[in-house]
């Protein structure tokens, strides 16, 4: 098991190893996943030539996170990763829920860590279950591709180069002597991925069979490919279509007839995008929302506008659609 986990995470480190500064950190919870790929990491990145630490972030969620936080750094360095370090962090409120809060603060910490250190790169300890379950989680979205997507193997600075291994292959090759430990919050059914994990996964593979998770990983890797592809296009004609605001009229304007003729998948991007630039919280904007603007292109009987969150309004006027903040705003 150990041979297949450094192989994943030796060819992930000798891709950095090409970089002008070949530094990588691996985001470590002390959970065995997140252990299992920062041992590998350890035995391969200095056969690869590059500098490879460690960062173990606190959100501070449970009694104790703080020792427990330091002991998964002192596993790090015992590893032989260097540079290693512990960051604590405190984790507001969101109407997202705490799930979401955890996960923003954790990336803040990990791409100021980076910086810090000059990494290029930032592994991280996600296997083929959890991108089954996002590829779930996103499905009960019901927000279109991008949510089915999944996760990338590579996104910016992260690398996830255990992605297509299973969580069993990957947990088997923990080290002798290191003690995983497993965060509550994994088999609490009060948060959405615990209840997918534990209750929704096992009676699928029950019902549909074992090799159903693979297959929802396969589908999230294979939308994600479409979905990078529907982006391009949209990009390129969202330039395509921007005009100068009609007037005095403050905001982004876009040709219409040049809208209405894009396919309904690359036009719903663009309109996206466009919402987004003008200021609305793309957490906020939703499917209906973009149905909603995409009507005063195609179902066009006068209508006064659209009221989007972030006190945005889009509107029709002479032959173009704008997006400009609600008049008193």
């Amino acid at each position: 098991m150990a041979d297949v986990l450094n192989e994943h995470a030796s060819v992930a480190a000798r891709r950095e190893a090409s970089l002008e500064r070949p530094c990588v950190l691996v985001a470590c919870s002390g959970g065995a996943d997140s252990l299992s790929l920062a041992a590998a990491l350890a035995h391969e990145a200095p056969r690869a030539g590059i500098l490879a630490g460690g960062v173990s972030v606190d959100h501070g969620l449970q009694e104790g996170s703080a020792h427990r936080a330091r002991a998964v750094a002192a596993a790090l360095a015992g590893m032989g990763l260097e540079p290693v370090e512990t960051v604590h962090v405190r984790i507001g409120r969101s109407p997202a829920g705490p799930e979401a809060s955890a996960r923003s603060a954790r990336y803040a910490v990990l791409d100021h860590a980076a910086t810090r250190h000059g990494a290029d790169a930032v592994f991280l300890g996600h296997t083929l279950e959890d991108q089954a379950e996002t590829v779930l989680l996103g499905l009960a979205r019901g927000s279109g591709a991008r949510s089915l997507a999944g996760m990338a193997t590579r996104l910016g600075l992260y690398r996830r180069p255990l992605l297509r291994l299973s969580r069993g292959i990957v947990r088997a090759a923990v080290p002798p002597g290191l003690e995983p430990w497993e965060d509550p919050h994994n088999v609490d059914p009060a948060y959405a991925r615990a209840r997918v994990r534990h209750r929704v996964l096992p009676v699928l593979e029950k019902e549909l069979g074992p090799g159903i998770t693979a297959a929802l990983a396969r589908t999230g890797e294979l939308l994600r490919a479409d979905a990078e592809a529907l982006d391009v296009l949209a990009d390129q004609a969202l330039q395509a279509a921007t005009r100068p605001a009609p007037g005095s009229s403050p905001g982004s304007a876009y040709d219409i007839g040049h809208l209405s003729g894009l396919p309904q998948a690359v036009r719903w991007r663009v309109l996206r995008t466009a919402a987004i630039s003008a200021g609305c919280p793309p957490t906020d904007l939703t499917a209906a929302h973009a149905e909603a603007v995409d009507k005063l292109l195609t179902a066009w009987h006068g209508q006064k506008g659209v009221d989007l969150p972030g006190a945005v309004r889009a509107s029709r006027r002479r032959g173009v659609l704008t997006f400009g903040p609600l008049p008193g705003s």
